[in-house]
């Protein structure tokens, strides 16, 4: 029940869409522009790079407080970390799949990054890593994106593995599972953006979009 209820409170944190408001405060839908993502990316491209901070930080936000809120209240918990990750992953859904816009949501990358920062901020940091070299290096965004969510799952296994997570043993299979899902989640969201990176016609940042 407890999992249950953490989902739920995460997913109602999910469903303040930032992209989606921010675009309502300009007089247009976002998700009848570009990729039609309501995401940190597509708000970057069509409404600049003030909306694409602002919905970044929004989605980041509405994921980092809600996990960092459930390990602090909840820290006597014996598996208190498998409870605040639960919430993370309602945060994606609601974030991925908001009922009120048809579940026409973003990617939850910027989601992810909450979730990681509140989670362990040593896996943040090899992240942002990750994914600004891979970016600079390329001019994906959308390869950035699923290299972090690979390395954020490998981080969360190994240091899961060593104890750095307040979660018991007989639940920690269950840790990695959860990590699992949330990389396949981001994976499976950029499956269109894999298609055109094998390709080679994926929109690199800074060009327009075709």
């Amino acid at each position: 029940m407890d999992r249950i209820i953490c989902l739920g409170i995460g997913y109602l944190c999910g469903l303040l869409q930032s992209g989606y408001l921010y675009g309502r405060t300009r007089h247009m839908d976002i998700r009848q522009y570009g990729s039609g993502n309501v995401g940190t990316t597509n708000s970057l491209r069509v409404m600049g790079k003030k909306a694409g901070a602002v919905v970044f930080l929004g989605d980041f936000l509405k994921a980092f407080v809600p996990v960092l809120l459930i390990r602090l209240l909840l820290q006597n918990h014996a598996n208190v970390d498998l409870l605040a990750f639960y919430a993370g992953v309602g945060v994606t859904l609601g974030h991925n799949f908001p009922f009120y816009l048809k579940f026409r949501g973003g990617k939850g990358i910027a989601c992810m990054a909450g979730i990681m920062t509140a989670m362990d901020i040593r896996i943040a940091l090899v992240c942002l890593v990750v994914f600004s070299v891979s970016v600079a290096i390329t001019r994906y965004v959308s390869l950035g994106s699923i290299l972090i969510s690979i390395v954020f799952f490998a981080g969360i296994v190994m240091l899961g593995r060593l104890g750095s997570y307040e979660v018991d043993a007989a639940h920690y299979p269950e840790l990695c599972a959860v990590s699992a899902f949330l990389m396949c989640l981001a994976v499976w969201r950029h499956r269109s953006n894999i298609g055109r990176l094998l390709a080679g016609t994926e929109n690199k940042l800074g060009a327009k979009k075709a």
